[in-house]
């Protein structure tokens, strides 16, 4: 699915909530604002509300004719939330760029190519920024920052304590909790990568965000899981930094995942943490071994 296209979807829903409640949608300036979209989807979604009977759109007046009805909106299965749409887009953008300090962001452009309004881009970036990674120019360009080995590895003793702390808050959480229906599609998504690892090895370093997301989300603590966005482009995409032995230890981060799930659906607080610790024990090695060396990656904190 295209970044448009799930944006679309995910705006097209959250209009439709909208719906419930008034008899005349606003401007289309304001209905991009409110959703936090570019005027080219909001445009894309009055047609498509218009085509499914939804409302009448006459030049400015856009009338509800009908509730929407539970058949109307998209599955929650092909849409994200616009801050994980945003991030994701970020963060593909830093890696195509190689991740290398004073690559340059450019607010309306991230905007214009993910099809949002920059007013959300730009509050995504502001948060991002205070990890220290990115640092605001003017005329809207923001510059990725250096970060040194000492700066991962400070970072990774927070990522531990974090996750220490989620597998166990995992635990707790009732037998009909999503989180736990989550565990076997990700199982198999696990097995089916691990099958064609020779080809697909490349596809890990998204199933892994996904996986300790999942685990972050967890621990029910909105600074745990704000946090885990530092912890993403860090730890989660380093594996592009460095190709050496990429399928072998994508394959072995794999079985050490499938371990961790086995665990986690066990309830046992003890197979939890020795799973969890084997785990981070390998990150860690693994991101020592793919990050360049401290002078290629130096801190331009000052420049």
């Amino acid at each position: 699915m295209s970044k448009q296209n799930t944006v679309f979807k995910e705006g097209y829903n959250r209009c439709l909530r909208l719906l419930k409640d008034i008899e005349e949608l606003p401007s289309e300036p304001e209905l991009g604002t409110r959703l936090g979209i570019s005027r080219t989807t909001v445009r894309a979604i009055l047609g498509a509300l218009e085509e499914k009977g939804l409302i009448e759109w006459t030049k400015r007046s856009k009338t509800v004719l009908r509730k929407p009805v539970k058949s109307d909106y998209f599955p929650d299965e092909e849409t994200d939330s616009l801050s994980e749409i945003i991030e994701r887009s970020f963060m593909q953008r830093i890696l195509a760029g190689g991740a290398q300090p004073g690559m340059q962001i450019n607010e309306l452009e991230l905007a214009r190519d993910i099809g949002v309004g920059t007013s959300s881009v730009r509050e995504f970036l502001i948060r991002f920024s205070r990890f220290g990674l990115i640092e605001k120019r003017k005329n809207s360009h923001w510059v990725l920052k250096g970060f040194t080995r000492s700066f991962a590895l400070e970072l990774f003793e927070i990522r531990e304590i974090f996750e220490l702390r989620s597998a166990v808050a995992f635990l707790n959480l009732p037998d009909d909790h999503p989180a736990i229906e989550e565990l076997d599609v990700l199982e198999a998504d696990h097995l089916a990568l691990l099958r064609d690892i020779d080809t697909r090895y490349m596809d890990f370093s998204a199933l892994d965000e996904r996986f300790h997301r999942m685990i972050h989300s967890a621990s029910r603590n909105r600074f745990v899981i704000d946090f885990y966005d530092v912890i993403a482009i860090v730890f989660h995409y380093h594996y592009q930094w460095r190709k050496v032995n990429e399928r072998a230890r994508n394959a072995k981060a794999l079985e050490e995942h499938l371990a961790y799930i086995d665990a986690l659906r066990s309830r046992d607080a003890a197979k939890v943490d020795i799973a969890c610790r084997n785990h981070l024990r390998s990150a860690r090695e693994t991101l020592l071994q793919s990050m360049p060396a401290d002078e290629a990656v130096s801190d331009i904190m000052g420049s």
